[in-house]
């Protein structure tokens, strides 16, 4: 069933490009007039309207005409998610340590995610998950808008934002479980954490670095609960 819906969305695609393309004046097959401006050449408005298309559709990173200095933001945005994600897997199999906040020692959740942001992106983050869920210059973002680097946060001891990890792409995020267990790849779609998910948070990155988070977040009770599940 899902190859079929895939299937589906690709004829769509390539039906609507179709329809478009039909619409675009038809190009001669013969050597441009080297008197004329190449800005004027119908190929030129073709291609423009072929790229805005796609990139309206989300086949293109960005349309062509976008100026190249907003290209080079959504690059840089970008990239720092990209490293973000791939300092996060570099630390796959490192074993859980309540308390822990580096490879030496092993991690939490909390300590695992403070330390790849701190390292990936200079973000400093406070130390506890709740902590982390309600810092200054985090984003609340929904479900649906998740994006690589993103926290995601679950409810995994009867208390909301107990437990934190790190979306990755593809429904799927990385965390440092419990005791026992080792930094790890899971499916956010997988009924345990489907039903805990209790929320997300974008890092408000800036183009020179980000600065540190005021650790100055609500304080969570004192006794209360560490972030395991």
């Amino acid at each position: 069933m899902p190859k079929f819906r895939i299937s589906l969305a690709t004829q769509g695609r390539r039906l609507a490009l179709a329809a478009l393309l039909a619409t675009l004046p038809v190009v001669a097959m013969s050597a441009p007039d080297p008197s004329e401006p190449a800005a004027l050449l119908p190929a030129s408005s073709a291609a423009d309207a072929v790229t805005r298309f796609l990139a309206g559709k989300g086949l293109l990173n960005a349309p062509a005409a976008s100026p190249p200095s907003d290209n080079a933001f959504v690059e840089r945005m970008r990239d720092k998610a990209s490293d973000m994600v791939l300092t996060a897997m570099n630390f796959l199999g490192v074993p859980y340590r309540r308390g822990g906040n580096n490879a030496d020692r092993g991690f939490d959740c909390s300590g695992f995610t403070r330390h790849v942001f701190e390292m990936s992106v200079g973000l400093v983050l406070p130390r506890r998950a709740d902590e982390q869920a309600t810092a200054a210059g985090l984003a609340s973002i929904r479900r649906n808008e998740l994006k690589p680097g993103d926290l995601v946060f679950f409810n995994t001891m009867r208390r909301t934002f107990s437990h934190v990890g790190i979306y990755v792409g593809e429904g799927k995020f990385i965390h440092a479980p419990k005791p026992g267990g080792e930094v790890r790849v899971e499916d956010m779609g997988a009924a345990y954490w489907a039903k805990r998910f209790t929320g997300a948070r974008r890092a408000e990155l800036g183009l020179d670095g980000a600065a540190p988070i005021d650790a100055a977040a609500p304080k969570p009770p004192a006794g209360a609960a560490r972030n395991v599940y």
